[in-house]
């Protein structure tokens, strides 16, 4: 349970990491802001169209802790920064996070119950168009509870 301080803390960084990251042509998927100790752990996710590499991260997190160090966003107690990638645990939920996903297999819980999972064929500002078992399915994104995609270990003739 995150505390109002907290959630201000959180908006700070983000609205001062935002256009920086920008730059390097990432977008901020999450961050978190936890407890360690005496120390706090910030842990910022980032993506982009065609998925992020090492050397993303590590510029990414260069760019970040010079930001940070300017900045009295966070105060005075010590911190550990993380930087990654956003990782396929978590769940699909702008527009951006399908496209980067075209191809992928997801399952996809909708809100009026019932499940779907389905290979990402295209998708848009709305919604996405999944191929269920050879059959094109069109799922808006207001329909849609949570969308984790597969892990693959197998597949042939496509990506894993």
């Amino acid at each position: 349970m995150s505390t109002p301080k907290a959630d201000a803390t959180r908006d700070r960084v983000i609205a001062e990491l935002n256009d920086p990251l920008a730059e390097l042509g990432l977008d901020i998927e999450a961050v978190e802001l936890t407890p360690a100790g005496k120390r706090r752990v910030l842990r910022i996710a980032c993506d982009k169209d065609g998925g992020v590499t090492l050397d993303d991260i590590a510029e990414a997190t260069r760019v970040v802790s010079d930001v940070l160090d300017e900045s009295d966003a966070l105060g005075e107690q010590p911190y550990t920064l993380e930087v990654t990638s956003r990782g396929v645990d978590r769940p699909l939920s702008l527009p951006r996070h399908w496209r980067r996903n075209a191809d992928r297999l997801v399952k996809v819980t909708l809100i009026e119950g019932g499940e779907v999972t389905g290979r990402i064929q295209a998708s848009d500002e709305d919604g996405v168009d999944l191929d269920v078992d050879g059959t094109k399915s069109r799922v808006a994104y207001v329909d849609i509870a949570k969308a984790l995609v597969q892990i693959e270990f197998n597949r042939t003739g496509g990506q894993g």
